[in-house]
């Protein structure tokens, strides 16, 4: 089968096929307790806002959540349409998602793309050829800067998506200016250092298709793990599944209506050497309704070596990671399966 999608719809699923069965279920992937608590809410308005009061209040707030969560939700509200995304859009996004995985199994295969930077690519699980356990997740993966790729399917995608992206872009900008204030340094530290604004910046759309399982509790979406890049910038469809590592326990997220949620990443957690931490993060199924998720990661150029800031390394503080270079460690953690930190461990340094 090409898809997970078209397995239940063909076959009329009563059980979980064995090879999408996570054998260590019992141990680990689903037995740990879940609990449902409040993530840091930061909002654009105050963040943006010219009264330097209220913003240096939201600029502590945001760095309490880098520190303590790896993860918060930005609230879209009024205040902020003009440099955020507008409600419609988002509607829009998540319609277009939703039809593009309707589309034909023969019209997604066009997309099918074997190599980690083909400009678009559609496919299941993580890495079909060496995940040991298929997840029960189809995925469509964009690159969409420095250059924009669209599908030519469903006709309105293309339009759409562009404009989401760049709304999603002007976002990761003002949040990591904010980000670089919170640790000390120059408000445009991290984006001038990671050249994160410019023309060559690096952002990847992953829309994440997760269709009813007949039992959500022996499959798995998405494994724990951390993503790549600074930031990746989230929205669903209104179907809940995204669970965060907090303090041992997982974490159930539940979106505020209109908001983003936002989670560091393994890029982050090397460039600011360890102050902020990557969030390890999950995706489990229902059995009820189709779950659709749409992130964007948004990272330096390919080209850019990636290590930490100096500035970060006094007091004694020695360098906790090994510098790599942004292409080379996207290659590296698709070459393996998801597990947790395991790819940012092989930049760990003894100190």
């Amino acid at each position: 089968m090409y898809s997970v999608k078209e397995l239940v719809e063909s076959v009329g699923l009563t059980s979980v096929p064995s090879s999408y069965i996570f054998r260590d279920t019992k141990s680990d992937v689903h037995c740990m307790h879940v609990q449902s608590e409040t993530v840091p809410i930061i909002d654009f308005s105050l963040l943006t806002s010219h009264d330097p009061d209220r913003r240096s209040e939201t600029i502590t707030r945001l760095g309490n959540a880098c520190l303590e969560w790896g993860f918060f939700m930005c609230v879209v509200i009024l205040q902020v349409i003009n440099h955020g995304v507008p409600e419609m859009l988002r509607d829009e996004m998540v319609r277009e998602t939703e039809s593009f995985f309707d589309l034909r199994e023969e019209d997604k295969r066009q997309y099918a793309g074997k190599k980690l930077f083909d400009p678009i690519r559609c496919g299941t699980s993580f890495n079909s050829n060496v995940d040991k356990t298929l997840l029960w997740r189809d995925y469509l993966k964009i690159h969409v800067h420095p250059h924009f790729n669209a599908p030519d399917k469903p006709s309105g995608f293309s339009k759409v998506l562009r404009e989401y992206c760049q709304k999603t872009r002007d976002i990761a900008g003002e949040l990591l200016k904010g980000i670089s204030e919170s640790l000390g340094l120059e408000s445009g530290y991290i984006n001038e250092k990671m050249r994160v604004g410019s023309s060559e910046s690096h952002q990847l759309l992953v829309a994440n298709m997760y269709p009813p399982c007949p039992q959500p509790e022996l499959a798995m979406g998405l494994p724990p793990h951390s993503d790549h890049g600074l930031l990746t910038i989230l929205m669903q469809n209104g179907i809940d599944g995204l669970q965060v590592m907090h303090e041992g326990n997982w974490v159930s997220i539940n979106p505020l209506p209109n908001s983003f949620l936002v989670n560091t990443g393994d890029h982050m957690e090397i460039l600011t050497n360890g102050k902020y931490k990557s969030v390890v993060h999950r995706a489990v199924v229902n059995s009820k309704a189709p779950r659709v998720s749409i992130g964007t990661a948004h990272g330096p150029p390919l080209d850019t070596v990636v290590s930490p800031a100096p500035e970060l390394m006094t007091d004694g503080v020695g360098q906790a990671y090994l510098g790599i270079k942004y292409k080379n460690y996207l290659e590296l953690q698709q070459s393996k399966t998801l597990s947790g930190k395991s790819c940012l461990d092989h930049l760990r340094l003894s100190i």
